[in-house]
């Protein structure tokens, strides 16, 4: 067994080559092998949001507080809330964040497939954003 203490680990802002605006994650998490599950709390301020990307094996969000928006390719934005769960499929093309006037925070998890957990892809555009 394993405990990480809440506050045991720093704080992480979100790299600017995959977010957008002001991000921090807390209390990352990955099991060692053969686990392949991993993932963290994400806060999202006011008009932040993640790049486009992909998960080889999908990727589950819940809402913990805030108001949100997540969008996959070709779909419409849509909001999401506290106790909301999303699942985004194996090799969906998305993106989350907050909404423009309010945070949003999630508990991120994804599995890695060979190593992999993410694809990183272009930015999510202001116009893009806007388009709720």
């Amino acid at each position: 067994m394993e405990i990480k203490r809440s506050g045991s680990q720093p704080s992480a802002m979100g790299p600017a080559d995959y977010f957008t605006g002001t991000v921090r994650i807390d209390a990352p998490f990955q099991r060692p092998d053969p686990a392949r599950v991993g993932g963290a709390t994400v806060t999202f301020e006011p008009g932040a949001r993640t790049a486009w990307h992909t998960h080889p094996l999908g990727q589950t969000l819940i809402v913990t507080a805030g108001l949100g928006r997540v969008q996959r390719e070709g779909g419409p934005i849509e909001e999401i809330r506290p106790g909301d769960i999303i699942w985004f499929a194996p090799g969906e093309k998305h993106w989350h964040g907050a909404s423009p006037e309010t945070a949003m925070t999630h508990i991120a998890i994804a599995e890695a497939q060979d190593g992999k957990v993410v694809d990183w892809l272009e930015q999510v555009s202001d116009d893009q954003y806007s388009a709720f």
